[in-house]
């Protein structure tokens, strides 16, 4: 701090610390704050005042379908209006009309109205969406209401007017439940819950003994993410797939390490300068083509017709008409290692930006010494790295475990999700955001805690990083 105020002055100075705070708090406080808030919140779709509204809608829904079947058994030649139900259309007139009893058209007046399902969900006892608690208390209970509900086999003038009093009763319990809403706390955990719940895997007992001989169900069963229960099987799916996520993502930034050393090694320090050069030059080429270019390229090199497979079918390795192609876009293994070609030059550049900076005359010195290469890298060339090793295993770890692209494209749905796919299904696909922002806040929160332990491990601070140089 001392420093930066004789080298730059008290304003210049106080100008940097303001833009660095309105930066963290722009693109770091206020976006996570904003998505604890959310995953605290319950989901719009779950509150009262959104049951009542639903309902209000589906009671006057169910009134509309029940008038124009009650118009259409009157009249006997309006049009048939489109009512949704779960039972068949209804014909039109003069056409033939099939039943199941052997009943002649005419007698269609007297039918009953096919099953109208908005008229089944007009009740006032519908189970509350908004709480976890055991037994669920209904709408009815909880507002002091009257158990109304429309019996699909009652008259249709009895099915109408219970449906018009639900309707008036579910205008009337907007205001109140919106007021309640309002009034109290609506943080909850409840978002949290949906995340670590089990879910119920189908499968016979077979289908289930044959998955749990692989190692990943032992782990899994190992740690209580899989076990039995009341004779089926149940899997945290949500904790599942950021366990997988994490696993991947660890092992893609130890893979991307033991590549890229040995090339920072020989480009920052085995190299001469036109030979570094050339080295730099031919691994920065192929990543001037976009990131999303890249991924699809490979997947003409991956697919049932594509290089891979074409050339071992001329080799005679394999025979596409008769064995069929190997299946590389359903092997875990495929996703993993072009996300290893997708980040690794992140890991890469650190280190060669740190490596460069060594004095190559402690490495002579130390093999003068009589060191060996094995005792000249673990004493001088690793401690002297060490920044750029963490700040690369950082960004390829982040970028690895926020992977969405690589494993969407390739697996193209036909393996397991990683968790950013997840995050994205909640909110753009399930229509869950809140449950997303759960997913989300502990993911980031997650991830931050294994970088913080790491960096503990590597025994590095923030300030070692300004050894990085871009």
């Amino acid at each position: 701090m001392r420093r930066l105020l004789l080298a730059y002055g008290v304003p210049l100075t106080a100008l940097c610390f303001a833009l660095v705070a309105a930066w963290a708090l722009i693109l770091i406080i206020f976006p996570q704050a904003a998505m604890l808030e959310r995953s605290l919140s319950i989901p719009t779709r779950n509150l009262d005042s959104t049951l009542a509204a639903s309902l209000r809608n589906d009671a006057g829904a169910c009134i509309s379908a029940l008038e124009r079947h009650a118009a259409f058994d009157a009249s006997g030649a309006a049009s048939s209006p489109t009512i949704p139900s779960f039972s068949a259309p209804t014909p039109s007139p003069g056409l033939p009309v099939p039943s199941l009893g052997g009943g002649a058209a005419e007698e269609r007046t007297s039918a009953r109205p096919p099953l109208i399902a908005q008229c089944t969900r007009t009740a006032t006892d519908l189970p509350l969406l908004s709480t976890r608690e055991t037994p669920v208390p209904t709408l009815a209970e909880t507002y002091d209401l009257p158990v109304l509900r429309v019996d699909v086999t009652a008259p249709i003038d009895e099915q109408i007017a219970t449906a018009r009093e639900v309707s008036a009763i579910a205008q009337a319990l907007r205001p109140i439940a919106l007021e309640r809403e309002a009034s109290s706390v609506t943080f909850t955990l409840v978002n949290y819950a949906d995340f670590v719940r089990p879910i119920r895997i189908p499968g016979s007992a077979a289908q289930t003994a044959e998955a749990d001989r692989s190692l990943w169900k032992q782990f899994l069963r190992l740690t209580g993410l899989r076990f039995d229960r009341d004779g089926a099987t149940f899997e945290r799916l949500g904790l599942v797939t950021l366990v997988r996520t994490i696993l991947s993502a660890i092992a893609v930034t130890g893979l991307s390490l033991l590549i890229c050393y040995p090339i920072a090694y020989k480009v920052a320090l085995a190299s001469r300068g036109q030979q570094a050069a050339l080295l730099m030059l031919a691994l920065v080429v192929p990543y001037a083509i976009v990131e999303l270019m890249r991924i699809y390229a490979w997947t003409t090199i991956i697919d049932n017709r594509g290089l891979i497979n074409m050339a071992l079918h001329w080799m005679g390795a394999i025979d596409l008409d008769t064995s069929g192609p190997i299946q590389f876009k359903r092997m875990p293994i495929t996703v993993f290692l072009i996300v290893v070609y997708v980040y690794i030059l992140f890991m890469l550049f650190p280190i060669i930006n740190v490596m460069t900076t060594l004095d190559r005359n402690q490495i002579e010195a130390a093999r003068d010494l009589g060191a060996s290469s094995a005792r000249v890298h673990r004493r001088i060339i690793i401690p002297h790295a060490k920044a750029g090793i963490a700040v690369g295993c950082i960004a390829t770890f982040m970028l690895a475990a926020g992977a969405f692209s690589v494993p969407r494209i390739i697996s193209s749905g036909l393996q397991a999700e990683w968790f950013a796919q997840s995050i994205y299904g909640q909110f753009f696909e399930s229509d869950n955001g809140n449950v997303g922002a759960a997913y989300s806040f502990t993911y980031t929160v997650l991830c931050f805690s294994i970088v913080a332990l790491f960096m503990a491990v590597m025994r590095t601070r923030l300030k070692d990083f300004a050894q990085v140089r871009g």
